[in-house]
């Protein structure tokens, strides 16, 4: 990937997706290998991860609409499935590219799909979270790709709100009682500038609807 143009493929699932996630007016924000290539160092993704927002009560009228955008589920049960890990296993089948829908519901999930700022690739306008926010994300997934792409991240952003990022890193290391999260994330903090006190309140103020 590059930060001018996405894989032709690629650029056809998120196309689809983003039509389908607009149209069913659900908020949402691209994670994963897609948001680090396009807000740090292109690298090597093959699928589509995104959390979106969207009531229980709705899931199943919502996987059904995907269908006239061309995505469908990729496992036989993908209801019963979401019930149990909150993530709906799909698939854009004009591609091929598997689409992995995390269904939101923690006050950070929550805050990340708010402050999402979009970008415009091509004909493409894609919702990406901050660069503070995936590295959290990745932070907590703690995967040697994970780790890798948090570097990526600070190598490509000297200057990040370190306050907002220890905060919920320490949140979630509490929480999965894994102190090593928290340990992993202050050493490659350290590689970065923190954003001063006005520089946060820019950084962090939601984007107009």
């Amino acid at each position: 990937m590059t930060r001018k143009k996405l894989p032709e493929k690629m650029a056809a699932a998120l196309q689809s997706l983003s039509a389908w996630l607009s149209a069913e007016q659900v908020p949402h924000t691209t994670i994963g290998g897609v948001a680090v290539s396009l807000l740090a160092q292109p690298r090597t993704t093959e699928d589509i991860d995104a959390v979106i927002w969207l009531e229980m009560e709705r899931w199943e009228s919502f996987l059904s609409s995907g269908e006239k955008y061309g995505i469908v589920p990729r496992i036989s049960d993908p209801l019963d499935f979401a019930r149990n890990s909150r993530v709906l296993l799909l698939q854009h089948q004009p591609t091929g590219i598997g689409i992995d829908l995390s269904c939101g519901a923690l006050p950070f999930e929550q805050e990340m799909i708010e402050r999402a700022v979009s970008i415009r690739i091509g004909g493409l306008t894609l919702h990406l979270p901050t660069p503070e926010d995936l590295v959290i994300t990745k932070a907590v997934a703690q995967r040697p790709q994970d780790l890798a792409d948090i570097d990526s991240i600070v190598r490509t952003t000297p200057v990040l709100d370190h306050e907002r990022i220890r905060h919920w890193v320490s949140q979630f290391a509490e929480a999965l009682e894994m102190p090593e999260i928290a340990e992993s994330i202050e050493a490659r903090l350290q590689k970065s500038k923190p954003a001063r006190p006005a520089q946060r309140k820019k950084m962090t103020r939601k984007p107009k609807k």
